[in-house]
């Protein structure tokens, strides 16, 4: 019996805890999932000691992280892609902003960008949410930075990127910095491991 109850103890700590956890993400998605998850464990924990508000009040959070979660997942959201130059002012804000979040996403990056070529910023509903700058030779585009702010990081702004790349005669992209936190987006976007550097081809 008194297993029992710490088992249900255990999981109603387990579900506060994925809740509180979920606030301190800046990924608005990670936060949503991970509060999801939180959620359902303790609507579930609710049930188990009879506190029928605390689980109806869990269970329509579930229901609203997952709309908003479906929502996120829709690749379809209205961008737009600007081109800058390498030393656009708004662009060097936005990179001065997120100077620090860039360099502990990219270890080692060279955050000297007075080389590139081929700029872009992109854009949600007039705010700047990403960036990619590179050094661009008869349509192959050596990526410097390829930068999303933390609440954009879906998948959604790479695709519409790549897709935009593509129609303004982009043949294919490298990239040869870090992969040491992006393999997932890398492979979710198509870029190939050649050994040493990476390439996606269009």
């Amino acid at each position: 019996m008194l297993e029992k109850e710490i088992l249900i103890e255990a999981i109603g700590y387990l579900g506060s805890t994925l809740v509180l956890v979920s606030f301190l993400m800046a990924s608005v998605f990670k936060l949503r999932v991970v509060n999801t998850v939180g959620s359902v464990i303790f609507t579930i924990y609710a049930c188990i000691i009879h506190s029928y508000p605390t689980a109806i009040m869990n269970a329509c959070l579930v229901g609203i992280n997952i709309y908003y979660l479906i929502k996120m997942s829709n690749t379809d959201k209205s961008y737009d892609l600007v081109k800058a130059d390498s030393d656009d002012s708004l662009l060097d804000y936005f990179i001065h902003q997120y100077r620090d979040d860039i360099i502990k996403i990219f270890p080692g990056i060279n955050m000297d960008f007075s080389n590139a070529n081929a700029s872009y910023v992109i854009c949600h509903e007039g705010k700047l949410v990403g960036a990619m700058l590179g050094q661009e030779n008869n349509g192959v585009i050596e990526v410097l930075l390829d930068y999303t702010v933390p609440q954009y990081r879906d998948f959604s702004i790479g695709k519409f990127l790549f897709d935009k790349l593509q129609e303004e005669g982009i043949k294919s992209l490298t990239y040869r910095g870090s992969d040491e936190n992006h393999k997932a987006y890398l492979a979710k976007t198509g870029f190939v491991n050649k050994g040493g550097y990476y390439e996606k081809t269009f």
